[in-house]
């Protein structure tokens, strides 16, 4: 069995100022987006530094405004009910990736109104540097001792832990550490990877769906279910789940689209007609 690190939350005081890691998972992922976003700048035409910052700001507004609006609408919107006020109490924890992503996407179609792109060509384009956000996210997590797993079947387990946070002190999974790893650094992988070379427009922006979707799907099973959700369908499926499974679905009818578009916005194959 593993032992829980107990970090303390708080990475720097300052006086008054309190710097949190969790704050600083945040900036290091944005940091790390406008840096493999400045990379792949200098394969494409037409992207200056200007564009690429509206494009992180944009993108932050959309994680920190979407997270939290999915968050509320997605677990908590029966307390909203009751609290309106609720919604706005950011202090109090709770940001959601669904919410994140839909609110990303909503950004995106600003910068692109603005900058004359096309939204998949947008979305392509930033996909890649999204999974390195998600796995510093889910670092945060663990840090905080909060989103852990399921407990372990086997006491032996040689990667269980007691989390300090549990209030039942179970041996459990790591799930943070396995969603960095599984949704974070190995989607980052395979996807910039695929999106090395030039790819049919929409074709990065899928690979991202399903691979998300589908390490999200299968990261549920050892992640402990939130308190007031539980299994909300078959006496097995999380919410996580259930709000994975369209991505996966949306992302298999985008990949067989892309390729029978075959629209290509950079590379020897570019249609500068579309």
């Amino acid at each position: 069995m593993l032992t829980y690190p107990n970090i303390d939350p708080i990475a720097l005081s300052l006086g008054p100022v309190k710097v949190h890691w969790y704050g600083l998972m945040y900036l290091l992922a944005f940091l790390c987006a406008w840096g493999l976003a400045s990379y792949r700048a200098k394969q494409r035409d037409h992207w200056s530094p200007e564009m690429l910052s509206d494009l992180i700001f944009y993108g932050a507004m959309g994680v920190i405004l979407g997270g939290r609006f999915g968050y509320v609408l997605f677990y908590e919107f029966d307390k909203f009910l009751a609290d309106p006020i609720w919604l706005f109490k950011i202090w109090t924890g709770g940001m959601s990736f669904h919410g994140g992503f839909l609110g990303v996407m909503i950004a995106m179609l600003f910068w692109c109104h603005k900058y004359k792109k096309t939204w998949f060509e947008t979305l392509d384009f930033i996909a890649p540097c999204v999974p390195t956000g998600l796995m510093f996210g889910r670092l945060g997590n663990f840090i905080g001792g909060e989103l852990y797993g399921r407990p372990v079947t086997d006491p032996n387990f040689a990667l269980g832990m007691i989390f300090p946070t549990d209030p039942l002190q179970l041996i459990r999974h790591p799930s943070q550490i396995y969603q960095a790893l599984c949704e974070g650094l190995i989607l980052f992988i395979v996807i910039w990877w695929f999106s090395s070379k030039p790819r049919p427009r929409m074709a990065v922006s899928a690979v991202f769906l399903m691979g998300y979707g589908c390490a999200r799907f299968f990261m549920e099973f050892f992640r402990e279910p939130d308190a007031d959700q539980g299994f909300i369908l078959l006496g097995w499926v999380t919410k996580g789940q259930l709000l994975s499974l369209p991505m996966i679905l949306v992302g298999l009818w985008m990949i067989w689209y892309a390729y029978q578009k075959k629209i290509f916005d950079w590379g020897p194959q570019k249609n500068t007609s579309v």
